[in-house]
């Protein structure tokens, strides 16, 4: 696929997608626009890389559709100061959106294979505000850390509290929940030590968080 090709693809995702789902935040639209998604794309499906569809990155996970990126992203109005948690990577498409709109983005990823190449892509596209995590999110996450937003790639059937008491006060959190087909996006705010508000963003379906009905189901 040209250049040219692309970078029409690139714009028609902006304007033709992600803007009709009510992503209508310029800051938003400028961050899809100032990275190339086609970057984070596995080679074989790089002519898909701006189609509404979703994108096998191995190992049973998916590229989120970039209608959901584009919303993920306005949801949380992150600021130029805020401290970034991303529970799976991917990628690191989103990774680099984050990165490009907030301060430092800390990202952990479950599948090594897939983090060591959203680490190429990331270098790549010098984001040096980055810092990768290999391993369970539930066993590797510094528990001692607070974050402004948390991203979680992935759905549950309950919020873990461990995410929760990683958001700061008025820390935001986009996370799916639920079971497919039908799941809930939502948002939580952190507005009181232990308080939280949520509010259902939109229904959508994405895969599950690895390991994290296992590790429930073992609670005694």
């Amino acid at each position: 696929m040209s250049t040219a090709t692309l970078d029409q693809a690139h714009f028609n995702m902006i304007e033709q997608q992600v803007r009709p789902w009510d992503v209508l935040d310029a800051r938003i639209l400028d961050t899809l626009k100032q990275i190339p998604r086609e970057n984070f794309v596995p080679d074989a499906y790089k002519k898909l890389a701006y189609a509404d569809t979703a994108i096998p990155l191995g190992g049973g996970q998916f590229m989120l559709h970039p209608i959901v990126v584009g919303r993920i992203l306005q949801s949380l109005e992150i600021q130029p100061m805020d401290n970034i948690l991303e529970i799976g990577t991917g990628s690191g498409y989103l990774t680099a959106c984050l990165a490009y709109l907030g301060y430092h983005v800390t990202s952990i990823e479950i599948d090594e294979a897939l983090s060591q190449a959203a680490a190429k892509n990331l270098d790549a596209q010098n984001m040096q505000n980055v810092s990768l995590l290999c391993g369970d999110a539930q066993q590797v996450l510094d528990t001692s850390r607070q974050y402004d937003v948390v991203v979680v790639t992935a759905s549950v059937s309950e919020i873990p509290d461990m995410f929760k008491q990683a958001l700061a006060i008025d820390g935001r959190m986009f996370i799916v929940t639920g079971e497919a087909p039908v799941m809930s996006a939502r948002l939580l705010t952190r507005i009181a030590k232990d308080q939280w508000s949520n509010q259902v963003l939109f229904e959508t379906s994405i895969k599950p968080l690895v390991n994290a009905e296992t590790r429930k189901s073992f609670v005694f």
